[in-house]
Parts: C-alpha cells; sequence; structure tokens
C-alpha cells in the first residue's frame, strides 16, 4: 500500500507538486485557497495535504495515512472540517444532516458567521498533536460579507495554523480573503485521468453513457453525482425519453407523465440530460432550443405541465419519425 496519501489524487499534478515542493523548503503559507470546479479533486487532495501537514512531528513510515484515516472519521483533534449549513430551530445543520431529519430544505446551504466563529474558537488553542492545527472551508463561496469579514481577522493572525479554502475560482471570494490565500489551482480532468477516477471509485459503466460524462465536463464528482440522479429517475421514462417523441400524442402523454412524477429539481436536471443526449445522438443544435426555452419557463414557475408539452411537441416537429438527419453511429 502506498504510504503517500498525495498517490490517491488523480490529474492535478501541478497542485500536488506546489503542496509537495512547500513542505519539501519548510515553507507552509497559513492560507491557501484551492481554486478549480467540484469535483476534480480539490477535497481529497486538502484531505491528503492535510495528512502529511498533521504528521510533521511524526517519522514512522505510513503515518500519515493513519492520520488521514483520522481525518475521514473526524476525530482528529487538530483537524477542522466546515462547510455550508442550513439552519434549523437556531444551530447550523449540513445537508447529510438535513436529509437525515426530513427537513424540506429551502435555498441553499450557506457558511455562516456562527461556523466563522466556530474556527475562530478552534485556533485559539494550541495544536494537541501535530505541529499545526488545520482548518478546510469548503464551499467557501457561500459566505456572505459578514462571515467573511470575520474570517479575514481570522487569516490576519491564524496562530499555529494552516486554512483552505476550496472554491470555484477566486472571483468567487471577497478579494481581501483571495489576497491572504496562496492561490493553488485546479483543472478539469482529460479522458484518461476521468476513466482512472470513475474506475477506482467502481463507477467505469459511465464511461458508456457519453451523455453523462458530457454533463460532467471534465468532473469525475459532478459525473458520479449525474449518474446518481440518473438512477433516480424511472427507467420507462428513461427509455421513452431516449429519443425525441415521434407523435404529437406521445408528446403530450410524456409531458404529463413527467410533471405528475418528478419534482422541479428532477426537472430541471432531466433538461440538461436530455440535452446532452439528443447533442451526442442528432448533433442538431434545434433540438436544444425547445429544452433550454422550457429550463427558462420551469425557472419562472410557469406550469411544469405546460412547459413539458409545449417542448416535447417542438422536439417532436424537429426530428421527423423516420429518424432521418440522425448522426450515424
Amino acid at each position: 500500500m502506498a504510504t503517500n496519501p498525495f498517490a490517491t489524487v488523480v490529474g492535478q499534478p501541478q497542485a500536488v507538486m506546489l503542496l509537495q515542493r512547500a513542505m519539501a523548503v519548510d515553507r507552509i503559507a497559513p492560507a491557501y485557497l484551492f481554486a478549480g470546479p467540484p469535483g476534480v479533486g480539490r477535497s481529497l487532495t486538502a484531505r491528503a495535504w492535510a495528512a502529511r501537514l498533521l504528521v510533521a512531528r511524526q517519522e514512522a513510515a505510513g503515518a500519515d495515512l493513519g492520520v488521514m484515516q483520522r481525518i475521514e472519521q473526524g476525530n482528529h483533534p487538530d483537524f477542522l472540517w466546515v462547510e455550508p449549513t442550513y439552519l434549523h430551530q437556531g444551530r447550523p445543520v449540513t445537508p447529510a444532516e438535513a436529509v437525515d431529519l426530513g427537513l424540506k430544505r429551502k435555498g441553499s446551504p450557506l457558511i455562516r458567521l456562527e461556523q466563522v466563529r466556530q474556527i475562530a474558537r478552534f485556533l485559539a488553542r494550541p495544536p494537541l498533536e501535530a505541529a499545526r492545527s488545520i482548518v478546510v472551508i469548503d464551499q467557501a463561496e457561500t459566505m456572505a460579507e459578514g462571515p467573511a469579514n470575520a474570517l479575514l481577522k481570522t487569516l490576519e493572525e491564524p496562530g499555529q495554523a494552516t486554512i483552505v479554502l476550496l472554491a470555484p475560482s477566486s472571483d468567487r471570494l471577497l478579494p481581501t480573503l483571495v489576497s491572504r490565500c496562496q492561490l493553488v489551482p485546479f483543472v478539469r480532468l482529460g479522458p484518461e485521468p476521468m476513466a482512472t477516477v470513475l474506475t477506482q471509485q467502481n463507477c467505469g459503466e459511465i464511461l458508456a453513457h457519453p451523455e453523462v460524462l458530457a454533463m460532467a465536463q471534465g468532473s469525475p464528482g459532478s459525473a458520479i453525482a449525474a449518474w446518481q440522479q440518473r438512477q433516480t429517475l424511472p427507467s420507462e421514462l428513461l427509455e421513452s425519453l431516449h429519443q425525441p417523441p415521434t407523435t404529437l400524442r406521445t408528446a403530450l402523454e410524456l409531458g404529463k407523465q413527467i410533471a405528475q412524477s418528478l419534482d422541479s429539481d428532477a426537472q430541471l436536471w432531466l433538461l440538461d440530460y436530455l440535452q446532452q443526449q439528443y447533442w451526442q445522438t442528432h448533433r442538431n443544435a434545434a433540438l436544444l432550443t425547445p429544452l433550454e426555452a422550457a429550463r427558462l419557463q420551469l425557472r419562472r414557475f410557469v406550469q411544469p405541465r405546460l412547459v413539458w408539452e409545449v417542448a416535447l411537441m417542438q422536439l417532436q416537429a424537429v426530428v421527423p419519425p423516420s429518424g432521418a438527419g440522425r448522426a450515424r453511429p
């Protein structure tokens, strides 16, 4: 078994090189910004980086793998992972906790002021086992101005600590936060690294679905999430939508079925999926226009059944029943 936790990071050689070089010359910055799309390895790299830093005082071979396990289990005293939360009965709950509690989620989760205060309290004490404490803030772009300004004070004087922010890009954060972080860029993966990660995650079947890969745009995490979402949709519905409807009656029946069986989020996801599916099959931009119009209408709370019926009837008119104009496999 490899003793280097970075060995599990695929397709991010520049990010790994920057972090390993910082450790080699013993110049660890007080704050880092891991900037790049979600699902490409930012979180995995942050955990690997934390594992290397938290064993700085240890010499036993493979010690960082033991620390990695403790990090993943959430029981290392010098490591804190912060993620966006919802507010429930006056206390923050993570998305996973919200699901367990059966809460109906309204809006998106946020990094809240109380969580930033928790970070300050965590860093107020010296590290217990390692040379430094490590804090990782996932989806840092969800911080409003108040929490961001509070975090700024902590970044100015982090003490014996390193803080890592995960965000899509530097322009999604306050410039004052970005200026205090060392940037570590993350990129979308090419086909080979993408296939490697999906195979490692026992999701190799996704590779046979180009529409899912196209939705992911080089993000293995997004590909897995899209595949999981696909599994929640009725298989007979997906089969019926594999090609655009060939008759007006079929279009109306499918529109009714979609509106009755899928919630709003699933309907929006289905539109993305169908755009990729039809483009992969037909390479006809005219098929994308009705689906894009349907997306805008659903977001404006137009009656879903009407939206889908109109969109599917328009698709039926684009591709004739004979299948003329379809791309050859």
